[in-house]
């Protein structure tokens, strides 16, 4: 039996969208040339929530095929049980990759949902700790030449984002020089972040640091894979303390978080809510990283992290990533632009603040 309080969702929707890079992109192991898309649609009430995720088209089939017949028909406001029936049902998928992408990007909507039900902001209903989201400029990626790389990074200072991150470990060789290049376009006061995709070795990161160490970096993302706790914690203790280990980028599961902090791998713990369960589990892992008195920061999509981001106490940064960023300002109205070098939500508007452009979309739609 219903319970006379139940919103009862009426329908939901996937579709995916492949958009391809203004340029060839890379970072320390792989390069691609276009990003996809996969959108969730989800009615109830006469009010529709969207979310999404950056991931395969084979999300939208377990969306569809998998996850749609929970949500359909039960109650919009029960987030957290939809979300651990959901996690269930891909049980035998395996609780990673592309099966928790799914179960993002539905998760992520239903937020919207609630948010939009309530007629409040997201931030309003998750309740705000700050007012607005830190953001560092992220991209400088291995593919781009010494020009592309300073005219990025130096015009994300001179728009006042005072946080920069580049891509290193494709040549590493390179990499000293590289990162010469870009302190040198973004001046001494900026803070210049590096991220190795997991592209060194143990010893090659501690050597890198120590040669990185003249200009100036105050963060180290995945020096080694994020899969060697071992290898994170022994670096962590080897460079210098102005330097941040940050990782976490993709756990799918709250075991991974937990593991991650319980090894003393990373100063700064990351998470994305486009792979971890959605909203749900992205605040989950930040009280993880709080228990444990460390920094938390969001991984790329910022226009969907922003309002969870700042219902978060320990909430440090979020990774303003280029190619996200493009996107989410072609095909969404309502995305909030850098102030001061944050962002700050739009209150005026209910849920996550964002709408997708469906007209816009459609020359890029695979499924």
């Amino acid at each position: 039996m219903k319970s006379s309080n139940s919103i009862l969702i009426k329908g939901l929707k996937v579709g995916a969208y492949r958009i391809p890079t203004a340029t060839p992109e890379a970072d320390g192991t792989i390069e691609w040339s276009s990003t996809t898309l996969v959108l969730v649609e989800i009615n109830a009430a006469d009010k529709t929530g969207i979310g999404y995720t950056y991931a395969n088209e084979a999300s939208a089939i377990v969306i569809d095929k998998v996850l749609k017949k929970i949500v359909v028909d039960a109650n919009a406001l029960d987030i957290s049980s939809l979300n651990a029936k959901m996690i269930s049902a891909i049980r035998n998928d395996g609780q990673v990759g592309i099966a928790m992408m799914a179960v993002s990007a539905v998760d992520n909507a239903l937020w919207d949902l609630k948010a939009k039900l309530f007629d409040v902001p997201l931030c309003n209903l998750l309740g705000k700790a700050k007012e607005s989201m830190l953001i560092y400029g992220s991209g400088g990626f291995t593919s781009y030449n010494k020009k592309q790389l300073q005219q990025q990074l130096s015009g994300w200072v001179d728009e006042g984002i005072q946080y920069v991150k580049m891509k290193i470990g494709t040549h590493p060789e390179k990499d000293v020089e590289r990162v010469k290049e870009a302190r040198d376009a973004i001046g001494k006061n900026a803070k210049l972040f590096v991220d190795a995709n997991g592209a060194y070795t143990i010893k090659q990161a501690i050597e890198k640091s120590f040669q990185f160490k003249e200009y100036n970096i105050s963060w180290f993302e995945e020096p080694v894979t994020s899969d060697n706790l071992e290898g994170l914690q022994f670096i962590r203790e080897h460079v210098q303390p102005e330097v941040n280990i940050a990782a976490g980028e993709y756990g799918y599961n709250l075991p991974y978080f937990y593991h991650m902090l319980k090894a003393s791998a990373v100063d700064v713990l990351q998470a994305d809510a486009t792979r971890c369960g959605g909203i749900t589990n992205f605040l989950k892992a930040g009280s993880l990283a709080e228990a444990q008195q460390i920094a938390f920061s969001s991984h790329c999509a910022p226009a969907l992290h922003l309002h969870a981001a700042i219902s978060a106490n320990n909430f440090y940064i979020a990774e303003y990533f280029y190619d996200h960023v493009r996107i989410e300002n072609m095909l969404f109205d309502g995305v909030m632009q850098p102030e001061n070098g944050g962002i700050y939500p739009d209150v005026s508007r209910a849920g996550m603040g964002i709408e997708f452009k469906y007209q816009d979309a459609e020359k890029y739609k695979i499924a």
